[in-house]
């Protein structure tokens, strides 16, 4: 009876132990599960105004349309400015697949200098490159203006495409920089007794281990790409050259308040090529964040 007694007591305190450990996580998981509805409330917002008509879109808070303009989107795809959203979309990717492919060289070639190769003042020099992290973007935009005004390359993509080719991204570097620290020298010694050099040793050896690294480079910068506003606006004036981020201010320039249900769904199409971008690479950003513990 006493030994009854005692496992149902042992019993008792076991399920008192583990109660509040199971409401603990209930409550982490509920606020986690509002934290998430609050940051996907915008999402959903663009979503259902961009099926709104235009007086609903101004007049009315809430969020689900009473009324559904199919019409906002078959507006949005014949484009502005008789450039048809085909065509911007065309011109965003050919920039943001020029940019990612300029990072991904470039500063994979600059990190792996700096990171496994012995020169003088090396340390002085990354030094100076992670400095200019701290530089803002519009400090240097104007003398950039008047260089490539000069050589007549304005009202074209290379002001947007030729600087990712000389690994200005300094964030990138140093990046890659850490993740090639953490790989094992002894596979650029045995490739150095294969026979190989410094640049074979890089394409054959160090860049395929360098993977997750450079496709973290290449998610976050299409994404800052094909969101850029302002430097495209700079540089570009001619409507048959503009980026779907352009497109939308002409669009709301060139109807006024009447357009904003079109405008919501070109953002909706906007929005498309980076998450459909994410999703495909998502994995790959798993397995860096998962590998870059990896240590020679």
């Amino acid at each position: 009876m006493s030994t009854t007694l005692h496992a149902r007591s042992g019993a008792t305190t076991t399920t008192a132990a583990r109660r509040p450990v199971t409401w603990r996580r209930l409550a982490l998981h509920t606020g986690c599960l509002a934290a998430l509805l609050v940051m996907l409330y915008p999402l959903a917002w663009l979503l259902a105004t961009s099926l709104k008509p235009a007086n609903e879109v101004i007049a009315s808070l809430d969020l689900l349309p009473r009324h559904l303009e199919w019409s906002n989107y078959s507006t949005a795809l014949d484009g502005v400015n008789d450039v048809s959203v085909w065509r911007l979309l065309g011109n965003s990717l050919l920039i943001a697949g020029g940019a990612v492919l300029g990072n991904v060289l470039s500063c994979s070639l600059a990190a792996y200098a700096f990171a496994r190769l012995r020169f003088r003042l090396r340390g002085p020099l990354f030094a100076f490159m992670i400095a200019t992290i701290m530089l803002p973007h519009h400090a240097v935009l104007i003398p950039q203006y008047i260089i490539f005004n000069k050589l007549g390359l304005v009202n074209t993509y290379w002001p947007l495409i030729l600087p990712k080719f000389l690994a200005t991204e300094a964030f990138f570097v140093f990046l890659i920089v850490q993740f090639m620290r953490g790989l094992p020298r002894e596979l650029e010694e045995a490739a150095r007794i294969d026979g190989c050099g410094p640049f074979r040793s890089f394409l054959l050896v160090i860049l395929p281990l360098t993977r997750p690294a450079l496709i973290t480079t290449a998610i976050f910068t299409f994404i800052w790409t094909w969101n850029d506003f302002f430097t495209q606006l700079i540089y570009l004036f001619s409507p048959e050259k503009f980026t779907l981020t352009l497109a939308l201010r002409s669009f709301v320039d060139a109807s006024s308040t009447s357009a904003f249900g079109p405008m919501f769904a070109m953002s909706v199409i906007a929005l498309l090529p980076i998450v459909l971008f994410f999703l495909a690479f998502q994995r790959f950003l798993v397995e860096g964040m998962a590998s870059s513990g990896l240590k020679g």
